[in-house]
């Protein structure tokens, strides 16, 4: 009788082991499922945000470009007004100034109404040549793309490392179901729970891309 029931107790504890074994190997497939989801989601932001960073800096080199040509211009005409004022020619000079553009005749105002405090027009904060501002404003929405990119790769990472975690919890579960030792069955079995619970509160901490 005692056989008997002893035999009982030991089929209902496999029977337990092998629906918490199964309970285990279908959520962390699910959950295996999920991280790769997620890798792939954050490895796709990655990429746009990559995308948009190369935009930004053509943007950029673009409105760099527009304003080192009017840079260029304006200090071509400025030397002309400069050669005008040395031989003594106020005619010409005040001539040259009417053909000043209007952002380097902001900055020369702003020179002369100064004192002509500074070295030139060129270096007060008066002159803006077009296209500076465009410039800066890309270069900096190029850099905060740029590490955007950089986080969102670090982000799917993350996932794939979990998929790692999450494929050591499989391997523990599958050794558990092995011939061996019941208390070796269930070491592994209670090792892979710890190991996916693990997993599972990091993957929590993780932000989620749909």
């Amino acid at each position: 009788m005692a056989e008997v029931e002893r035999k009982k107790s030991k089929k209902r504890g496999k029977t337990a082991t092998d629906i918490v074994t199964v309970f285990v190997l279908s959520i962390t497939a699910v959950l295996t499922a999920w991280c790769g989801f997620e890798s792939s989601k954050w490895g796709g932001e990655m990429s746009i945000a990559f995308s948009q960073a190369s935009s930004a800096r053509i943007q950029a080199a673009a409105a760099e470009g527009e304003a080192r040509d009017a840079r260029q211009f304006d200090l071509t005409i400025y030397t002309q007004w400069v050669l005008a004022v040395a031989d003594e020619r106020p005619q010409l000079a005040a001539y040259i100034e009417e053909r000043f553009t209007p952002h380097f005749a902001a900055a020369f105002d702003a020179w002369e109404a100064d004192g002509r405090a500074e070295a030139g027009p060129f270096v007060t904060e008066a002159y803006v040549p077009p296209g500076s501002e465009r410039a800066a404003e890309m270069t900096e929405r190029a850099d905060a793309k740029f590490a955007e990119a950089l986080e969102n790769n670090q982000r799917g990472d993350n996932y794939s490392l979990l998929t790692v975690l999450f494929a050591l919890v499989l391997f523990l579960t599958a050794m558990s179901q092995r011939e061996m030792p019941v208390w070796i069955r269930r070491v592994l079995l209670g090792m892979a729970i710890g190991v996916g619970t693990v997993g599972l509160v990091i993957m929590l901490t993780f932000p989620i891309k749909i």
